[in-house]
């Protein structure tokens, strides 16, 4: 069964990260993390969004728009289990689904308009920047929310690794929380603390050093003995996200 009814992007979701690398794994995780949803014409009305500011949490439906061209499988390797299963795409969250469709839900702060543009100031978003919006619903607690649910292999909140700082990073966290982000080293802490390498490099020794973008900055760091080691911080190429813009 197929369907013609055409699917355009409401919004587009303005975020700190930068690559798919690093991206918290589920929203929730890194509360620290601001973001703007900006609507697009024709749905940049206030009027689309009078009431929403009565909730504290919607849900974004999206498009894993960076994924569509590389198809989808039938089955896929969570790395809750370390990448060594194999599950169904539809009893996980795989990002490469047969429709490309995400939802997640995000902290609402607050509803701009200025210079003809509608923003929805969102934290705790999971979404690459640039993410296309394809739908917003308020999410409602008594519904949503259901007290004795099964989260399968997701149930338990996922283990954190400790995050540590070099002193040359902790003064370089000093000045760019003075100057432009004051919620760096919290956003730091909680995308790396996830460790987001994948599952394999985690049962060995790996030396390697990786990189994370957030904002127009570059975060380097590496795992050692179970920790995360931040080792430099350095500007990127990257333009920072502005409401202003």
């Amino acid at each position: 069964m197929t369907f013609s009814s055409k699917i355009q992007a409401v919004a587009i979701c303005h975020t700190p990260y930068k690559q798919k690398f690093g991206i918290p794994r589920q929203p929730g995780l890194v509360s620290a993390a601001r973001g703007f949803v900006e609507l697009q014409p024709p749905f940049n009305h206030i009027d689309t969004v009078r009431g929403l500011e009565q909730y504290s949490h919607i849900w974004l439906l999206f498009s894993f728009h960076e994924n569509l061209a590389q198809g989808w499988k039938t089955t896929v390797r969570p790395p809750r289990l370390g990448g060594n299963e194999k599950l169904g795409v539809f009893a996980t969250r795989s990002t490469f689904r047969p429709n490309g469709i995400g939802q997640s839900v995000v902290k609402l702060h607050g509803i701009h308009q200025q210079k003809g543009k509608v923003m929805l100031e969102i934290s705790a978003m999971d979404l690459l920047d640039g993410t296309p919006i394809i739908d917003i619903k308020p999410y409602i607690p008594f519904s949503d929310a259901i007290d004795d649910a099964q989260g399968g292999i997701a149930h338990d909140a996922p283990v954190l690794a400790e995050v540590h700082f070099t002193d040359t990073v902790q003064q370089q966290l000093s000045h760019y929380q003075q100057s432009q982000y004051p919620n760096l080293q919290a956003i730091i802490e909680g995308v790396l603390a996830q460790d987001p390498r994948p599952a394999y490099k985690k049962a060995k020794a790996d030396p390697k050093q990786y990189q994370v973008a957030l904002y127009d900055l570059d975060i380097l760091w590496r795992a050692i003995d179970g920790a995360i080691h931040v080792e430099a911080i350095r500007p990127s190429n990257v333009q920072k996200p502005c409401l202003d813009d």
